[in-house]
């Protein structure tokens, strides 16, 4: 059982909420919007929280920075109704754990819940993953990548991987440590934007009881755990200044000082750091240190985006679909030529994370092994209907009919492939809609 705090202003859905968790042996507690969510979380410890974007007094990401603020080592997932996953991933680089977009799909739910709990309650330190949750693309880009890693990896050259969320700069950092030579020791892996500006000095070094107030006992820093091995720093450029000061000290003598301690403590790791943005820009405007940009880019790995990845997306598809039938028992064979062609189509803004979750989801929604254009989310649909190409030249037939195809597939999305429904908006009786879904191929 897990105590969820929802967060929610749509009575009618907050109460369908509710009952659906007690029904599956949680404890929910629903609040309607942003200052009592605060209050909520001031007065009671929960297991994960559930929270939707838009609120009366702000958005879900005001509660994801309060709880990072606070120090809250909480799962935050966001839902929202916009179908813009650029708002999701804008949460997961802030530090939600996952997203789920309306209407709600009760399996997907309870999976993203399970999913989240159970991240949560992972060790800090985190294990590498499974040779079989990896897998290596082929395309020229990926070549090149790997040749970087293979390269730089024996060395301990301190090293940024750049890239776009989602990307895989984490996998990138655990390549790194396995081929190097510090292999055998730990690879400690913090989230820099998670961590708010009070907390990252302790977060990092350590502090001694009574360091500052709720310091009950003596923590070991990050730096201490990692080492003889790697520490990686993902978004290190949330770091506030203050702590980008004490981390060059760390770097260039090789000592830290945990908080409220006047002692030293000799460390040796080797430093991997990830960000979205390229860190010259934020040397530029005065926000990261100069020296510490210098000191940690010794050698820069740049990831590519999904889209420019060209055949790979084929090989991930496939991979993820692999993994999602061991995950959740499911048998999918075979993706249907209409829903290929969008998983195809698609720009994938979220990258490896947002395909993974869409083909899951997908493995999920399929009772048959064939999955079908049902089973994928409609605003993913959507976002493809609003970057149809543009048919080259003058032909006004084959303009017509890319606009008529995309039409058509934006009403069965809107009605749940109604096809009575369709047929009555598009303003087409049900034979003639049939006879365009055949002569365009969709499902």
């Amino acid at each position: 059982m897990a105590k969820i705090l929802i967060v929610e202003d749509d009575l009618t859905f907050s109460q369908l909420l509710e009952g659906f968790f007690k029904k599956h042996q949680h404890e929910p507690t629903v609040v309607h919007n942003i200052k009592n969510a605060y209050r909520f979380l001031d007065q009671k410890e929960y297991d994960l929280l559930l929270v939707d974007y838009r609120l009366p007094d702000g958005t879900g990401l005001d509660i994801l920075s309060y709880v990072n603020a606070q120090g809250l080592n909480l799962p935050l997932v966001i839902m929202t109704s916009f179908n813009d996953v650029r708002t999701a991933v804008k949460s997961i680089q802030q530090g939600a754990s996952d997203y789920i977009t309306k209407p709600v799909n009760p399996d997907e739910l309870l999976m993203i819940v399970k999913n989240a709990l159970d991240n949560d309650k992972e060790e800090d330190v985190a294990k590498a993953p499974a040779d079989d949750e990896t897998i290596k693309g082929h395309s020229p880009s990926a070549d090149k990548l790997y040749e970087h890693i293979s390269l730089v990896a024996p060395t301990d050259m301190s090293v940024i991987i750049q890239g776009e969320s989602g990307t895989g700069k984490e996998y990138a950092a655990r390549a790194l440590h396995k081929q190097s030579k510090r292999a055998s020791k730990p690879f400690v892996a913090i989230d820099c934007g998670a961590l708010s500006k009070d907390l990252a000095a302790s977060e990092l070094f350590g502090h001694v009881k009574g360091a500052f107030t709720g310091a009950i006992s003596d923590k070991q820093g990050q730096f201490e755990a990692a080492n003889g091995g790697t520490l990686f720093l993902d978004e290190v450029g949330n770091l506030s200044y203050e702590v980008q000061i004490k981390l060059l000290r760390a770097l260039q003598e090789r000592v830290i000082q945990p908080l409220g301690s006047t002692k030293s403590i000799s460390v040796n790791v080797r430093i991997i750091a990830a960000t979205n943005d390229d860190l010259a820009n934020s040397v530029s405007n005065g926000s990261f240190r100069e020296d510490l940009y210098h000191r940690i880019n010794e050698f820069k790995i740049q990831l590519p985006p999904l889209r420019e990845r060209g055949k790979d997306l084929e090989l991930f598809i496939d991979h993820f679909v692999r993994l999602s039938n061991k995950e959740l028992g499911r048998n999918v064979k075979h993706i249907s030529e209409e829903a290929k062609a969008l998983l195809l189509q698609y720009d994938w803004p979220g990258n490896l994370r947002e395909l993974k979750n869409v083909v899951k989801r997908m493995v999920l929604l399929s009772p048959t092994d064939t999955a079908v254009v049902s089973a994928l989310p409609d605003e993913m649909i959507l976002a493809i209907r609003h970057t149809v190409p543009k048919t080259s030249g003058s032909d006004l037939k084959a303009i017509n009919e890319a606009n008529e195809k995309a039409l058509i597939m934006e009403t069965l999305v809107k009605v749940k492939y109604n096809k009575s429904q369709a047929a009555k908006l598009l303003n087409i009786d049900r034979k003639t809609l049939y006879s365009k879904m055949e002569r365009y191929e969709i499902e």
